[in-house]
Protein backbone atom coordinates (compact mmCIF):
# COMPACT_ATOMS: atom_id res chain seq x y z
CA UNK A 1 0.00 0.00 0.00
CA UNK A 2 2.87 2.35 -0.68
CA UNK A 3 1.71 5.74 -1.40
CA UNK A 4 -1.90 4.64 -0.35
CA UNK A 5 -2.12 3.79 3.46
CA UNK A 6 -0.53 7.57 4.95
CA UNK A 7 -1.55 9.37 7.65
CA UNK A 8 -4.66 11.38 6.00
CA UNK A 9 -5.68 8.11 5.04
CA UNK A 10 -5.40 6.61 7.74
CA UNK A 11 -6.74 9.21 10.41
CA UNK A 12 -10.07 8.70 7.36
CA UNK A 13 -10.42 5.36 7.81
CA UNK A 14 -10.18 5.34 11.99
CA UNK A 15 -12.95 7.53 11.91
CA UNK A 16 -15.44 4.68 10.08
CA UNK A 17 -14.18 2.04 12.44
CA UNK A 18 -12.67 2.29 15.94
CA UNK A 19 -11.35 -1.72 16.26
CA UNK A 20 -9.89 -2.44 13.18
CA UNK A 21 -6.02 -2.71 13.10
CA UNK A 22 -4.43 0.50 10.86
CA UNK A 23 -1.01 -0.44 8.70
CA UNK A 24 1.26 2.42 7.63
CA UNK A 25 2.49 2.05 4.23
CA UNK A 26 5.65 1.02 4.17
CA UNK A 27 8.59 2.68 5.49
CA UNK A 28 12.49 2.01 4.64
CA UNK A 29 15.06 1.17 7.43
CA UNK A 30 17.91 3.01 5.26
CA UNK A 31 15.01 6.07 5.02
CA UNK A 32 14.36 6.63 8.98
CA UNK A 33 18.53 5.64 9.83
CA UNK A 34 20.04 7.26 7.08
CA UNK A 35 17.79 9.09 5.29
CA UNK A 36 16.58 11.80 7.66
CA UNK A 37 12.69 10.04 6.63
CA UNK A 38 11.36 10.45 10.36
CA UNK A 39 8.61 12.57 9.40
CA UNK A 40 7.10 9.62 7.60
CA UNK A 41 6.53 7.88 11.01
CA UNK A 42 4.16 11.15 12.32
CA UNK A 43 0.44 10.20 12.76
CA UNK A 44 -2.41 11.37 14.80
CA UNK A 45 -3.27 9.80 17.75
CA UNK A 46 -6.65 9.20 16.96
CA UNK A 47 -5.21 6.66 14.63
CA UNK A 48 -4.76 3.96 17.54
CA UNK A 49 -4.60 0.96 17.79
CA UNK A 50 -1.77 1.11 14.29
CA UNK A 51 1.30 -0.84 12.97
CA UNK A 52 3.78 0.65 11.25
CA UNK A 53 5.78 -1.34 8.20
CA UNK A 54 9.22 -1.40 7.82
CA UNK A 55 11.43 -2.68 4.75
CA UNK A 56 14.67 -3.89 5.44
CA UNK A 57 17.90 -6.77 5.76
CA UNK A 58 20.12 -5.29 7.79
CA UNK A 59 19.36 -6.23 11.21
CA UNK A 60 21.39 -3.19 13.17
CA UNK A 61 19.25 -0.63 11.38
CA UNK A 62 16.40 -2.69 11.62
CA UNK A 63 16.41 -2.10 15.52
CA UNK A 64 17.36 1.28 14.97
CA UNK A 65 14.52 1.78 12.94
CA UNK A 66 12.10 -0.06 15.50
CA UNK A 67 13.28 2.05 18.40
CA UNK A 68 12.28 5.41 16.31
CA UNK A 69 8.95 4.01 15.99
CA UNK A 70 8.52 2.77 19.15
CA UNK A 71 9.53 6.42 20.14
CA UNK A 72 6.85 7.61 17.60
CA UNK A 73 4.25 5.80 19.77
CA UNK A 74 3.62 2.79 17.33
CA UNK A 75 1.23 -0.17 18.73
CA UNK A 76 3.23 -2.79 16.03
CA UNK A 77 6.55 -2.86 14.40
CA UNK A 78 5.74 -5.06 11.16
CA UNK A 79 9.03 -6.36 9.06
CA UNK A 80 6.96 -6.98 5.50
CA UNK A 81 8.57 -9.85 3.52
CA UNK A 82 6.05 -9.46 1.30
CA UNK A 83 6.52 -6.72 -1.10
CA UNK A 84 7.49 -7.99 -4.74
CA UNK A 85 8.44 -4.09 -6.54
CA UNK A 86 11.73 -3.52 -8.04
CA UNK A 87 12.94 -0.69 -5.61
CA UNK A 88 12.42 -3.18 -2.69
CA UNK A 89 14.28 -6.11 -4.52
CA UNK A 90 16.71 -3.94 -5.64
CA UNK A 91 17.53 -2.93 -1.33
CA UNK A 92 17.70 -6.59 -0.77
CA UNK A 93 14.21 -6.61 1.31
CA UNK A 94 10.51 -7.58 0.72
CA UNK A 95 9.62 -10.63 -1.09
CA UNK A 96 13.13 -12.03 -1.86
CA UNK A 97 14.01 -12.13 1.89
CA UNK A 98 11.56 -15.17 1.60
CA UNK A 99 14.73 -16.91 0.11
CA UNK A 100 16.80 -16.33 3.38
CA UNK A 101 14.71 -16.60 5.97
CA UNK A 102 17.84 -17.30 8.61
CA UNK A 103 18.44 -13.10 7.70
CA UNK A 104 14.73 -12.56 8.70
CA UNK A 105 15.31 -14.28 12.07
CA UNK A 106 18.41 -12.22 12.82
CA UNK A 107 16.14 -9.08 12.00
CA UNK A 108 13.53 -10.01 13.75
CA UNK A 109 15.37 -10.72 16.69
CA UNK A 110 17.65 -7.12 16.45
CA UNK A 111 14.35 -5.37 16.41
CA UNK A 112 12.17 -7.61 19.26
CA UNK A 113 15.49 -6.52 21.36
CA UNK A 114 14.99 -2.59 20.34
CA UNK A 115 11.47 -2.57 20.39
CA UNK A 116 8.95 -1.78 22.84
CA UNK A 117 5.92 -3.00 21.00
CA UNK A 118 5.65 -6.03 19.07
CA UNK A 119 7.20 -7.29 16.48
CA UNK A 120 5.52 -9.02 13.39
CA UNK A 121 6.15 -10.47 10.47
CA UNK A 122 4.16 -10.11 7.10
CA UNK A 123 5.18 -12.73 4.07
CA UNK A 124 4.36 -14.38 1.00
CA UNK A 125 3.82 -18.42 0.74
CA UNK A 126 7.19 -18.44 -1.16
CA UNK A 127 8.43 -16.67 -4.44
CA UNK A 128 9.51 -18.01 -7.87
CA UNK A 129 10.35 -21.40 -8.15
CA UNK A 130 9.98 -22.46 -4.20
CA UNK A 131 7.28 -24.65 -3.35
CA UNK A 132 4.89 -23.29 -0.28
CA UNK A 133 4.48 -26.46 0.88
CA UNK A 134 7.80 -27.05 2.09
CA UNK A 135 8.77 -22.97 2.02
CA UNK A 136 5.62 -21.40 4.13
CA UNK A 137 6.61 -24.00 7.29
CA UNK A 138 9.91 -23.97 7.33
CA UNK A 139 10.18 -19.92 7.37
CA UNK A 140 7.44 -19.52 10.08
CA UNK A 141 9.15 -21.75 12.07
CA UNK A 142 12.45 -20.62 11.68
CA UNK A 143 11.19 -16.85 12.24
CA UNK A 144 8.95 -17.75 15.06
CA UNK A 145 12.24 -19.05 16.94
CA UNK A 146 13.55 -15.70 16.95
CA UNK A 147 10.10 -14.62 19.02
CA UNK A 148 7.96 -13.73 16.21
CA UNK A 149 4.38 -15.01 17.54
CA UNK A 150 1.81 -12.82 14.85
CA UNK A 151 2.46 -13.11 11.17
CA UNK A 152 0.73 -11.95 8.32
CA UNK A 153 0.02 -14.07 5.12
CA UNK A 154 -0.18 -12.96 1.75
CA UNK A 155 -1.57 -16.60 0.18
CA UNK A 156 0.41 -16.05 -3.23
CA UNK A 157 3.87 -16.59 -4.44
CA UNK A 158 5.59 -13.37 -5.25
CA UNK A 159 7.34 -14.12 -9.14
CA UNK A 160 10.50 -11.72 -8.46
CA UNK A 161 10.88 -12.07 -12.60
CA UNK A 162 8.64 -11.29 -15.33
CA UNK A 163 5.31 -9.96 -13.33
CA UNK A 164 5.09 -6.23 -11.99
CA UNK A 165 4.28 -5.39 -8.82
CA UNK A 166 0.84 -4.90 -9.92
CA UNK A 167 0.54 -8.48 -11.62
CA UNK A 168 1.81 -10.08 -8.60
CA UNK A 169 -1.24 -8.76 -7.03
CA UNK A 170 -3.61 -10.61 -9.12
CA UNK A 171 -1.56 -13.19 -11.31
CA UNK A 172 0.27 -15.66 -9.08
CA UNK A 173 -3.21 -18.37 -8.02
CA UNK A 174 -4.23 -17.79 -4.37
CA UNK A 175 -3.54 -20.94 -1.93
CA UNK A 176 -5.88 -20.48 1.67
CA UNK A 177 -5.94 -23.72 1.83
CA UNK A 178 -1.94 -23.64 2.40
CA UNK A 179 -2.92 -20.71 4.84
CA UNK A 180 -5.24 -22.59 6.72
CA UNK A 181 -2.93 -25.54 6.80
CA UNK A 182 -0.36 -23.28 8.52
CA UNK A 183 -2.66 -22.55 11.45
CA UNK A 184 -3.27 -25.85 11.94
CA UNK A 185 0.38 -26.90 12.15
CA UNK A 186 1.42 -23.76 14.15
CA UNK A 187 -1.82 -23.41 16.72
CA UNK A 188 0.40 -21.52 18.83
CA UNK A 189 1.07 -18.73 15.96
CA UNK A 190 -1.51 -15.66 15.54
CA UNK A 191 -1.72 -15.91 11.63
CA UNK A 192 -3.56 -13.72 9.67
CA UNK A 193 -4.55 -14.36 5.73
CA UNK A 194 -4.17 -11.67 3.18
CA UNK A 195 -4.98 -11.83 -0.60
CA UNK A 196 -8.03 -11.26 -2.58
CA UNK A 197 -10.21 -10.63 0.06
CA UNK A 198 -13.00 -8.11 -1.41
CA UNK A 199 -15.86 -8.28 1.61
CA UNK A 200 -16.36 -8.71 5.13
CA UNK A 201 -18.51 -12.00 3.74
CA UNK A 202 -15.52 -13.30 2.69
CA UNK A 203 -13.52 -11.92 5.79
CA UNK A 204 -16.08 -13.87 7.87
CA UNK A 205 -15.69 -17.08 6.36
CA UNK A 206 -11.86 -17.31 7.09
CA UNK A 207 -12.29 -16.48 10.59
CA UNK A 208 -14.61 -19.03 10.91
CA UNK A 209 -12.12 -21.75 9.38
CA UNK A 210 -9.90 -21.05 11.71
CA UNK A 211 -8.02 -17.70 10.83
CA UNK A 212 -7.07 -15.50 13.78
CA UNK A 213 -7.37 -12.79 11.28
CA UNK A 214 -8.18 -11.19 7.84
CA UNK A 215 -5.94 -8.41 6.66
CA UNK A 216 -8.39 -6.51 3.56
CA UNK A 217 -5.86 -4.10 1.58
CA UNK A 218 -7.43 -2.54 -1.41
CA UNK A 219 -11.20 -3.58 -1.45
CA UNK A 220 -11.04 -1.46 2.02
CA UNK A 221 -9.37 1.16 0.16
CA UNK A 222 -11.78 1.41 -2.88
CA UNK A 223 -14.68 0.85 -1.06
CA UNK A 224 -14.51 1.87 2.44
CA UNK A 225 -18.37 2.16 3.65
CA UNK A 226 -18.74 -1.64 2.27
CA UNK A 227 -15.97 -2.58 4.36
CA UNK A 228 -14.73 -0.67 7.42
CA UNK A 229 -18.61 0.81 8.35
CA UNK A 230 -19.55 -1.90 9.07
CA UNK A 231 -15.95 -3.89 10.46
CA UNK A 232 -16.96 -3.02 14.11
CA UNK A 233 -20.42 -4.11 14.39
CA UNK A 234 -19.92 -7.39 12.60
CA UNK A 235 -16.46 -8.47 13.07
CA UNK A 236 -15.72 -6.97 16.73
CA UNK A 237 -19.57 -6.71 17.52
CA UNK A 238 -19.03 -3.83 18.65
CA UNK A 239 -21.08 -0.44 18.02
CA UNK A 240 -20.74 1.12 14.91
CA UNK A 241 -23.24 3.05 13.52
CA UNK A 242 -21.76 5.81 11.39
CA UNK A 243 -23.09 6.55 8.38
CA UNK A 244 -20.97 7.80 5.11
CA UNK A 245 -22.51 11.61 5.72
CA UNK A 246 -21.07 11.39 9.06
CA UNK A 247 -17.87 10.42 8.11
CA UNK A 248 -17.51 13.12 5.80
CA UNK A 249 -18.66 15.91 8.34
CA UNK A 250 -16.24 14.32 11.37
CA UNK A 251 -13.31 14.65 8.48
CA UNK A 252 -13.90 18.63 8.05
CA UNK A 253 -12.25 19.85 11.22
CA UNK A 254 -9.11 17.73 10.21
CA UNK A 255 -8.92 19.09 6.48
CA UNK A 256 -9.84 22.81 7.87
CA UNK A 257 -6.27 21.87 10.43
CA UNK A 258 -4.67 20.38 6.95
CA UNK A 259 -5.21 23.34 4.81
CA UNK A 260 -4.54 25.93 7.65
CA UNK A 261 -1.37 24.20 7.90
CA UNK A 262 -0.50 25.13 4.74
CA UNK A 263 -1.62 21.70 3.35
CA UNK A 264 -3.72 21.10 -0.09
CA UNK A 265 -7.35 19.53 -0.11
CA UNK A 266 -6.05 16.93 -2.94
CA UNK A 267 -3.97 15.42 0.04
CA UNK A 268 -6.74 14.66 2.08
CA UNK A 269 -9.61 14.20 -0.53
CA UNK A 270 -7.82 11.98 -2.79
CA UNK A 271 -8.50 9.10 -0.07
CA UNK A 272 -12.08 10.21 0.62
CA UNK A 273 -13.08 8.92 -3.65
CA UNK A 274 -14.57 5.61 -2.52
CA UNK A 275 -16.43 7.02 -0.21
CA UNK A 276 -19.87 6.43 -1.35
CA UNK A 277 -19.03 3.79 -4.05
CA UNK A 278 -22.22 1.77 -5.28
CA UNK A 279 -24.45 4.47 -4.50
CA UNK A 280 -26.19 6.93 -6.54
CA UNK A 281 -24.37 10.30 -6.64
CA UNK A 282 -20.98 8.70 -6.45
CA UNK A 283 -19.35 9.06 -9.67
CA UNK A 284 -20.26 12.96 -9.12
CA UNK A 285 -18.58 12.74 -5.90
CA UNK A 286 -15.59 11.67 -7.33
CA UNK A 287 -15.19 13.74 -10.14
CA UNK A 288 -15.79 16.79 -8.67
CA UNK A 289 -13.49 16.20 -5.89
CA UNK A 290 -10.93 14.51 -8.35
CA UNK A 291 -10.79 18.16 -11.00
CA UNK A 292 -10.98 20.39 -8.04
CA UNK A 293 -9.12 19.56 -5.03
CA UNK A 294 -5.71 19.99 -6.57
CA UNK A 295 -6.65 23.25 -8.11
CA UNK A 296 -4.63 26.24 -5.89
CA UNK A 297 -7.14 27.38 -3.62
CA UNK A 298 -9.43 24.50 -2.98
CA UNK A 299 -11.25 24.27 0.27
CA UNK A 300 -14.25 22.67 2.56
CA UNK A 301 -16.66 24.44 -0.25
CA UNK A 302 -15.69 21.76 -2.58
CA UNK A 303 -16.38 19.34 -0.01
CA UNK A 304 -19.81 20.50 0.42
CA UNK A 305 -20.51 20.72 -3.76
CA UNK A 306 -19.22 17.20 -3.86
CA UNK A 307 -21.04 16.14 -1.18
CA UNK A 308 -24.22 18.15 -2.73
CA UNK A 309 -24.00 15.27 -5.44
CA UNK A 310 -25.05 12.65 -2.89
CA UNK A 311 -28.58 12.16 -2.32
CA UNK A 312 -29.83 13.04 1.20
CA UNK A 313 -30.98 9.34 2.24
CA UNK A 314 -27.57 8.26 1.75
Amino acid sequence: MMDWTDRHCRYFHRLMSRHVLLYTEMVTAPALVRGGAGYLLTFDPAEHPVAVQLGGSDPKELGRAARMCCAEGYDEVNLNVGCPSDRVQSGTFGAVLMRQPELVADCVDAMIAASSAEVTVKCRIGVDDQTPQEVLPAFLETVAKAGVRRFTIHARKAWLQGLSPKENRDVPPLDYDLVLAMKRAFPQLHLSINGGIASLEQAKALLEAGMDGVMIGRAAYHRPADILLRADAEIFARPGARTARQVVAEMKPYIARHLADGGRLHNVTRHMLGLFSGQPGARKWRRVLSEGATRPGAGLELLDAALDQIPAAA
